[in-house]
């Protein structure tokens, strides 16, 4: 649990940097498994680089896929800030990542236990074990307070 924690706490700072820089607050680290070695550490650049394309999630599969030379991150896992959207959710499915653990669930966005339930589904052929609410406060207190100065 620590280290899941801590772990977490990595994709928060990450977040912390994206708030920083105009992102939305997101932040993922992907992590082997079985050597506990980080392989990447990313945050949503979508404003930065003018993509909708470039959220944490995906950028985070993207380098890690280089790191490993392979398309499958069966013994990885993913730290998420937020709930991942269905694109992320798919992105997480090709790559065949183990486990995703997120702090903050997204009513409108979110494609896990909210909106379309990705893993739910027949069509969906890699289902990974899900842990939800890993210091989900912290993220969406960060989530709030981004919005809230972007309204002010």
């Amino acid at each position: 649990m620590n280290f899941d924690n801590d772990c977490m706490k990595q994709a928060l700072e990450q977040a912390l940097y994206a708030s920083s820089s105009k992102e939305v607050p997101v932040g993922a680290v992907i992590v082997n498994r079985l050597t506990r070695h980080i392989l990447s550490k990313t945050h949503n650049m979508v404003e930065s680089d003018n993509n909708p394309l470039h959220h944490a999630e995906i950028l985070a599969i993207n380098h890690a896929c280089k790191i490993l030379h392979s398309k499958n991150l069966s013994e990885c896992d993913i730290y998420i800030t937020l709930e991942p959207c269905a694109m992320c959710a798919a992105a997480i499915a090709h790559a065949k990542i183990g486990r995703i653990f997120y702090g903050a669930s997204d009513i409108k966005s979110g494609a896990i236990e909210n909106g379309v339930r990705f893993f739910t589904h027949s069509t969906c052929h890699h289902h990974p074990d899900i842990y939800i609410g890993i210091l989900a406060q912290e993220s969406e207190t960060l989530l709030r307070d981004f919005f809230h100065t972007l309204r002010a």
